[in-house]
């Protein structure tokens, strides 16, 4: 569930039960098999899936600083890295990108010797990382993300079919500001469900999605400029 993202009250909702009774069930670990599968249907969880876990290796939720300068240092690497979360196979890879089927080889086999990955029979790969892995904030990685966004992402119209952009500038006390904030993470952990939904679906059916949700304490510099100082 906390790989999904699903709280005890999301779950409370899903099979008609209080919040409270939820918590009390898991604290207390008791379970019918009835409920269980409810429990599991309710979270789109697998019994298969839920078996293997017991037996899964631990799955890391960051890489170290040294791995990220790695796959950041070279951008085929990153390419196929990226791709392995988005769930895109070996051929898919080698058909959409300038890469041969020696060079994702190679890739993958130096993300296994990282961790990110088991690399299987027939280019096959398992991901090593948790559901809520994260880059190394202000890291390699999210630093060439944040470059990428500033210089690309943001230098489009965002009035095409599947774009949208909103820029609210709103005055807002601490609580109310946290209570906000909380629920942009809940929608990153909806937008994550949504693309573990997905990945079952043909890769023809699917093309990839870049969504941004900030919020900071800010004021334009030529809105500071004008500021009264203080006497």
């Amino acid at each position: 569930m906390k790989g999904r993202g699903i709280t005890y009250g999301d779950l409370a909702a899903r099979i008609d039960m209080s919040e409270a009774s939820v918590k009390r069930m898991f604290s207390q670990k008791n379970f019918t098999l009835q409920r269980l599968d409810q429990i599991l249907d309710a979270c789109g969880i697998g019994f298969d899936e839920l078996s293997a876990a017991q037996g899964a290796p631990t799955l890391i939720s960051q890489l170290t600083l040294a791995q990220e300068r790695e796959i950041i240092g070279d951008p085929r690497l990153l390419v196929v890295a990226v791709s392995a979360m988005n769930h895109i196979g070996f051929d898919d890879i080698v058909r959409t990108y300038e890469l041969t089927e020696a060079q994702v080889t190679a890739c993958l086999v130096r993300l296994d010797k990282i961790g990110f990955l088991e690399l299987l029979p027939n280019n096959r790969a398992k991901l090593l990382i948790a559901r809520t892995f994260s880059w190394i904030a202000n890291g390699p990685i999210q630093s060439y993300f944040r470059a990428e966004a500033a210089a690309d992402y943001l230098d489009a119209r965002f009035d095409g079919e599947g774009e949208a952009l909103g820029l609210v500038n709103v005055m807002l006390t601490k609580q109310s500001s946290a209570a906000l904030i909380e629920r942009l993470k809940q929608v990153a952990a909806d937008i994550a469900h949504q693309h573990q939904n997905d990945t079952r679906l043909p890769f023809e059916q699917k093309k990839a999605m870049s969504f941004m949700l900030a919020a900071r304490p800010w004021v334009p510099q030529s809105f500071k400029a004008l500021l009264r100082k203080p006497s």
